[in-house]
């Protein structure tokens, strides 16, 4: 049950990822630029108050060190990079065990 969850939510983030992927290229395309639309601008986009509160929340609760370098890092890396990584980890950890050969079951 659980691992099929997982593999449910890793296919549908895959798939934000690759229709970010896709935003990202025509957008380029269309403007003889490149656009890289970051994890940060997308979650500001959808909803900013709740951006804020994980700030505010990370930082009362975990050290202050946490925050600046690690999840801004994060923050600013390609959206469709962070999907995809996370779509690939939750299929691959939602995957069916290969059987063991010579055991019976």
């Amino acid at each position: 049950m659980i691992r099929g969850l997982l593999r449910l939510i890793g296919v549908i983030a895959l798939a934000a990822g690759f229709t970010l992927l896709m935003y990202d290229g025509a957008k380029s395309i269309a403007d003889s630029r490149v656009y890289i639309y970051k994890l940060g601008q997308l979650w500001t986009d959808i909803h900013v108050a709740s951006l804020q509160s994980a700030q505010a929340r990370v930082q009362e609760t975990l050290p202050g060190v946490i925050w600046d370098p690690v999840i801004t890092t994060m923050l600013d890396q390609p959206s469709w990079l962070i999907f995809g990584i996370v779509g690939i980890v939750l299929i691959l950890l939602g995957r069916k065990r290969k059987p063991l050969i010579g055991y019976a079951r």
